[in-house]
């Protein structure tokens, strides 16, 4: 059974730092490329990161791009999410997932099979 958790959300200032971590259980992690979404309330879960299998391509979205960095320690089973100039627009739940077919990436939530179970990210203006 594949699980994933999620850690290191919480509330900070805006311009300030978090590092979402996500440990991931279940299968062959280092086969798979592994995502983040977010979820704001009343908005539909959107794209944010994601890396290939080798952790040797990132993509990101443009809302996200030049402050948020996505990793990957294959050896630790293990995706992070380094968020950087958080702005207050950011404050969501924001969840990992792991890619629904071997070394495939994806930047929709249909690329995607299994979720954790998310974080609170809450900017403060």
């Amino acid at each position: 059974q594949v699980q994933l958790a999620e850690s290191g959300g919480g509330l900070v200032e805006a311009g300030g730092s978090l590092r979402l971590s996500c440990a991931a259980s279940g299968r062959p992690f280092s086969n798979y490329a592994m995502g983040w979404f977010r979820q704001a309330p009343g908005k539909e879960r959107e794209f944010v990161a994601t890396i290939r299998a080798s952790g040797g391509n990132t993509y990101y979205a443009d809302s996200v791009k030049g402050r948020f960095t996505i990793s990957r320690d294959n050896a630790k089973n293990t995706v992070y999410l380094q968020m950087n100039s958080l702005k207050p627009e950011d404050t969501a739940v924001y969840y990992c997932a792991t890619s629904r077919a071997p070394f495939r990436t994806a930047t929709t939530i249909h690329g995607y099979d299994y979720w954790g179970q998310g974080t609170q990210v809450t900017v403060s203006s």
